[in-house]
């Protein structure tokens, strides 16, 4: 008898080797692409709405705003050649929360507490949720990317492999950010109002539309609030990329609070404060 139920008994986290790893990141990013496989809507959604932007206002503000030469532009740029960078992160910040969304229905739907309580660590669950999130969102802003270079806005030709690595930490950002709001939402029906308190003005208070120095000749406190936002530095990082370049406060920046970010999600889903307390505090209803 304490042979069978040693067999049965389930495998610590440290038995684990690298192939176990990676077959749950495996699992979990297969699964995450499926569900946007599926969800025709959200792949149209996060299209159509940089595109309103790129088609229909960059062609009414061309002749009112003219951006002039600051870096990384070695030349006037149209309008919608600097709002591009923005329209990535814009896919990128709605991507993250709807990420977070997922967290938030899956929790309710129980499917999030079984992930939760398996003998992997919680760390390395939620950072593989994470970079599920960011393989989807990546796909989706060069997506974008293809439909504006068809519509005449190019960058460099060796631009898209430079963004790479600059939409992936800015898409870990933005997830971590997300995932740690999922964490403080106790009922699906609140999420709207989380989301419109988070991305409008993040995505507003921020270079995305407008350079920071036109921002600082129109409003001072407005361009305060954009270098104390975090979504200014991701878009920020992702537009000097483009052109082969590094903007190293932008990338500290982004990778800081992607730390943080992340680390708040950890310490909110542990079982101790997280879930459980959420729990006991909601009859059950998560």
């Amino acid at each position: 008898m304490p042979e069978k139920v040693a067999a049965v008994t389930p495998a610590k986290s440290g038995a684990f080797g690298l192939r176990h790893y990676l077959i749950c990141l495996k699992g979990i990013v297969i699964r995450e692409c499926l569900r946007f496989l599926h969800q025709r809507e959200r792949f149209i959604s996060s299209l159509v709405r940089p595109l309103v932007w790129l088609f229909i206002f960059a062609a009414g503000f061309r002749q009112v705003l003219g951006v002039s030469i600051i870096p990384p532009y070695k030349t006037y740029v149209l309008y919608e050649v600097y709002i591009t960078p923005g329209l990535c992160g814009m896919i990128l910040l709605f991507s993250g929360m709807q990420s977070s969304l997922s967290m938030v229905y899956d929790r309710e739907m129980g499917n999030m507490r079984i992930l939760l309580v398996s003998p992997f660590p919680r760390w390395y669950l939620l950072l593989s949720k994470m970079l599920a999130g960011v393989f989807v969102s990546i796909a989706q802003v060069y997506a974008f990317l293809i439909v504006a270079w068809f519509w005449g806005v190019k960058a460099p030709p060796l631009g898209y492999l430079f963004v790479l690595p600059a939409l992936f930490l800015s898409g870990m950002m933005l997830c971590a950010l997300g995932m740690l709001l999922s964490s403080m939402i106790k009922q699906l029906e609140n999420f709207a109002g989380i989301m419109n308190f988070v991305i409008f003005p993040g995505y507003f208070a921020s270079p995305a539309l407008y350079p920071l120095w036109r921002i600082q000749e129109a409003s001072p406190l407005l361009y305060k609030l954009c270098l104390a936002n975090p979504f200014t530095y991701a878009v920020e990082l992702i537009r000097f990329a483009f052109y082969g370049q590094v903007d190293w406060v932008s990338l500290g920046v982004v990778a800081g609070c992607t730390l943080l970010f992340l680390g708040g999600a950890i310490i909110a889903y542990d079982p101790s404060r997280g879930l459980i307390t959420r729990k006991q505090g909601t009859g059950g209803n998560g």
